[in-house]
C-alpha cells in the first residue's frame, strides 16, 4: 500500500511539473518599454545625413516650413525587461525624389535615418536596422500609416511602443506626408 501513495506521488509530481513546463509560455512573458531619450534638428536642403544615436531608432519627426527650414528627428531606445535591445544599422537605401518618395522598410526592420538634399525635387534617403534581444532578432507587428500631415507644418510622434518603418512624401512643403509604423514585439 505504501508503494501505491509513492507512485501516486510521484505521478501527481511529474503532473504538475508538465503544468508548469506548459505554462512556461506565459510565464516568458517579456515587457517592452520606450524611452524617448534623443533629438536633433538639422537642416534639410544641406545634404546632412542624420542617424540615431547608437543603440536608438527614430519614433517621430517634425518639419515647419519649406526646405531651408530644420527638420526635427526624435529618437528612442528600446528596453525589454530593463535591457536594451541592440539596433544593427545597414547602409543607406538608394536615392528616391522627395516630391514622390514612398519608402518601406525591409520586414522585420525599422528606420534609424534620413538623408535629404535639396528640396522636392532633392533626393532623400533612409538607413536602416535590425533589432536583437539577448541574440534573437525582435519582431514588429501590427504594421500600420499615419494620418496625412502637410509636410510644412507637423510633428509625427509614434505611440508608445511603436517604431518607424516608413514614409510617404508628395509634392513640395505644402504637400501631404504619412508615415509607416509598427509595435515592437518579442516571443519568448
Amino acid at each position: 500500500m505504501r508503494t501505491y501513495g509513492k507512485a501516486l506521488s510521484v505521478v501527481a509530481a511529474a503532473a504538475a511539473l508538465s503544468a508548469a513546463a506548459m505554462a512556461s509560455p506565459a510565464s516568458a512573458a517579456v515587457t517592452i518599454k520606450m524611452e524617448r531619450v534623443y533629438s536633433e534638428s538639422v537642416w534639410e536642403s544641406m545634404g546632412i545625413q542624420f542617424t540615431c544615436p547608437p543603440n536608438q531608432v527614430l519614433t517621430g519627426r517634425s518639419h515647419y516650413g519649406d526646405e531651408r527650414k530644420q527638420t526635427t528627428y526624435y529618437c528612442s531606445r528600446i528596453l525589454i525587461n530593463d535591457e536594451q535591445v541592440q539596433v544593427h544599422a545597414g547602409d543607406w537605401t538608394s536615392p528616391q525624389r522627395e516630391s514622390r518618395s514612398d519608402y518601406s522598410a525591409p520586414d522585420r526592420q525599422v528606420i534609424v535615418g534620413r538623408w535629404h538634399q535639396g528640396d522636392e525635387n532633392g533626393d532623400t534617403r533612409y538607413r536602416t536596422a535590425a533589432l536583437y534581444w539577448q541574440g534573437r532578432q525582435v519582431m514588429l507587428t501590427d504594421g500600420n500609416v499615419s494620418g496625412e500631415y502637410k509636410e510644412s507644418s507637423h510633428t509625427w510622434q509614434a505611440d508608445e511602443n511603436k517604431i518607424m518603418t516608413g514614409r510617404v512624401h508628395y509634392g513640395d512643403e505644402n504637400g501631404k506626408t504619412w508615415y509607416r509604423f509598427a509595435t515592437v514585439s518579442f516571443a519568448g
